[in-house]
């Protein structure tokens, strides 16, 4: 029982460096975003671009490891030459424009999905303790800016995830670029 709970004997530090990588460019362009566009003060909208970002990036991660073991040992051969390594062999660099298309939409999903329960979570408490001391003319400006925040947020989470990926991608190519000199 120990034994699977002990770490592996090779770990992918290249991968987990450039995650944690992926992690602090998006980060910060994700929270500008949700600053600008949906009005967050900077205190809120970095957590909850961390907030985000992180579970997204821990769901990915646990997905892939389901996932992993039953995939074709071609596919897995490939995908371990990628993780540990930094090379493709074969389909996969057919694929990696569909992967990431894939990882794009599911992780624009994951964060849209939690960042609404987040908001609201986080209202709920906050309704609670002000309801009672709140005017009727602060309540109608807490609804209007609440529907304003609802309606850009989609628009808003789409837009931060395309200029992140975007930064990320740049990155990606960047480090394959300067492997290749």
């Amino acid at each position: 029982m120990l034994d699977e709970l002990s770490l592996p004997k090779v770990l992918p530090v290249g991968t987990i460096v450039f995650q944690t990588l992926f992690l602090l460019v998006a980060i910060p362009i994700e929270s500008y975003i949700l600053h600008r566009a949906i009005k967050f003060d900077k205190k809120t909208s970095v957590f909850y671009a961390m907030a985000i970002n992180v579970l997204s990036t821990v769901l990915g991660w646990n997905i892939f490891f389901l996932l992993e073991p039953i995939l074709p040992v071609k596919v897995k051969s490939e995908l371990m030459s990628y993780v540990f390594f930094n090379t493709f062999q074969g389909n996969l660099k057919t694929n990696l424009f569909l992967i990431g298309f894939v990882i794009f939409l599911g992780t624009f999903v994951i964060e849209t999905l939690f960042l609404k329960i987040l908001m609201i979570i986080l209202r709920e408490g906050r309704n609670q303790l002000n309801l009672a001391e709140m005017t009727q003319r602060e309540k109608s400006l807490a609804k209007q800016k609440l529907k304003m925040q609802n309606n850009n947020l989609i628009t808003t989470i789409l837009i931060a995830n395309t200029i992140s990926y975007t930064a990320i991608s740049l990155l990606i190519l960047a480090r394959d670029f300067l492997k290749r000199s």
